[in-house]
């Protein structure tokens, strides 16, 4: 499988200007993704997943090391990368349809012709008859329907999530996560997905990666070898379970781990004050 992406030891530090220190937020992460990979990133909180998926896009530079995409280093975003975030942001004052079309308009496509090729990504995320809704006509789960359509309609090479269903309701969540797979069959879009769920991490992905706790580098990569197309009745079976408990053993002893740090390093501030 070719790569679609390549990152070469990134290495990600944060200045902090008030207390003077550097945060090491990410180090030496090395990965590669096929065209056309389902892959999910999993690991504690702050481990430096969004921050990892902020590079790709070319939102931030990393402090070292490359990010390759199509054979080219990223340097700043690009119309090969869409990022669909947590919240939908849409404009409250565009109906669906122009809220769609709007990443196409900031390309310079014409506002009717936008308009024109927005509507077949409508109908793909299933909100066909919405066109003319306002966001505060829809639900959060036909919402974050609108802020998918809206990523896949400028025909990014690449779909960068990040954390796209955690404002939404289990149930919501689960039809999200279905609908998601059948758009990722039609389309066959390279998906760099970051949540903190790792049911839905199996379920999606082709692979997941476990990053460990802060700072973030990869420690286990994770083939899902469960065949497609995937049903949600998939999520009881044995081997999915397996997939889950083992990916959680893992992220665990990364908590733990920090935990215990923290408590030393709080343990320590304390004695220096007595």
């Amino acid at each position: 499988m070719t790569a679609k992406l390549q990152a070469i030891d990134i290495r990600m530090e944060y200045y902090q200007p008030r207390t003077g220190n550097r945060v090491l937020a990410i180090e030496a992460l090395s990965t590669s993704i096929g065209g056309g990979e389902f892959v999910s990133i999993l690991g504690p909180s702050g481990c430096g997943k969004s921050t990892f998926l902020k590079i790709v896009d070319g939102l931030i530079t990393p402090t070292s090391g490359r990010l390759i995409v199509d054979g080219q280093q990223v340097d700043r975003p690009g119309q090969d990368r869409a990022m669909v975030f947590q919240d939908a942001s849409l404009f409250p004052w565009y109906t669906v349809v122009r809220n769609v079309s709007y990443g196409l308009e900031c390309h310079g496509v014409p506002a009717k012709e936008a308009r024109a090729r927005a509507r077949p990504f409508i109908s793909l995320v299933g909100l066909s008859g919405f066109e003319n809704h306002y966001p505060y006509e829809l639900s959060g789960g036909m919402q974050q329907r609108v802020n998918l359509a809206r990523a896949l309609a400028v025909d990014p090479g690449m779909l960068l999530m990040d954390e796209p269903f955690a404002a939404l309701d289990a149930q919501t969540r689960e039809l999200m996560q279905a609908e998601l797979l059948r758009i990722w069959n039609e389309q066959r879009k390279t998906v760099l997905f970051i949540t903190h769920q790792i049911d839905e991490a199996v379920y999606l992905s082709d692979r997941v990666i476990v990053m460990s706790a802060r700072p973030g580098r990869i420690i286990a990569d994770i083939t899902i070898e469960i065949p497609r197309p995937r049903e949600l009745a998939v999520k009881r079976s044995p081997k999915f379970h397996e997939y889950v408990d083992n990916i959680w053993e893992l992220i665990e002893g990364q908590v733990k781990q920090t935990m215990a740090a923290d408590r030393l390093i709080a343990a320590t501030a304390s004695s220096r004050d007595d």
